[in-house]
């Protein structure tokens, strides 16, 4: 075991985080936040380049350190050469958060096949191997960090696929703890209420946004900037978390 003057301090000074969706929404407020720490940031994104490359210009006009790679989670491969270039470029990696998913509100009933291998996909599978590669290759002392959905202790309906594609996190989550606890690595999962983000609306309508806001504390949905301390907090502070699901939702629920 590691020893304990080992653990991470207080800031993230000299360390390397490698962020899922680390482009835009809450990855990339969470790539700012952590190059503003001192961390060196390996900024993941699928599509969206010119987010991705707006945000290492962000982080290297403040001073950070930081670069973009391309990748499809969903392909063990993609998830492999994010790993590697992180080592490659910054020598190895200590914190990894995985912030990719995707959303779908459907009844169960209207759910074709495609829909169901596309969202047990991006939520489950690329969550299981972001996870894998991540204990294969963080330095010790490592952190890994999942993004799942407070649906995980909800009853609702129209989510089955995306709340059932995030719930193996949480045993991936709890798995990884155990194996990777030789090496005082902690795994743990985050999940946030609803977020004010581009990915929700469009499952929603206004009615169904109203009622989701007035489930929460504050009358709001879940902010991005909410959720950035918690994290940090699980990767600094936070150490002796681990195999945990944390619920920073304001009180959400549809019980």
């Amino acid at each position: 075991m590691p020893e304990k003057s080992e653990k991470p301090g207080k800031t993230m000074r000299n360390k390397v985080a490698l962020i899922g969706g680390g482009e835009k929404n809450l990855g990339g407020l969470l790539s700012r936040a952590f190059a503003a720490s001192g961390a060196k940031v390996v900024v993941h994104y699928h599509g969206s380049q010119s987010e991705a490359e707006e945000t290492v210009r962000a982080v290297e006009e403040a001073g950070g350190q930081a670069v973009a790679v391309q990748g499809d989670l969903t392909k063990v491969a993609d998830v492999r050469r994010l790993f590697d270039t992180a080592v490659d470029t910054f020598g190895g990696v200590d914190v990894a958060v995985n912030t990719t998913g995707m959303v779908l509100r459907k009844p169960i009933l209207e759910t074709t096949e495609d829909e169901y291998d596309r969202m047990f996909g991006i939520n489950a599978k690329a969550g299981f191997f972001f996870i894998q590669e991540a204990g294969r290759r963080l330095n010790d002392n490592g952190r890994i960090v999942s993004i799942g959905t407070s649906l995980l202790a909800a009853f609702t309906d129209g989510y089955a696929t995306y709340a059932g594609g995030k719930a193996p996190l949480e045993h991936f989550t709890r798995a990884a703890a155990k194996e990777f606890a030789d090496r005082g690595i902690s795994v743990n999962v985050v999940a946030p209420g609803p977020m004010d983000t581009p990915f929700f609306y469009p499952q929603e309508t206004p009615e169904r946004v109203e009622f989701h806001k007035s489930q929460a504390q504050g009358n709001q949905l879940t902010h991005i900037e909410d959720i950035v301390p918690v994290i940090e907090f699980l990767v600094t502070d936070g150490w002796w978390f681990t195999g945990q699901t944390l619920f920073p939702n304001g009180g959400y629920t549809t019980r």
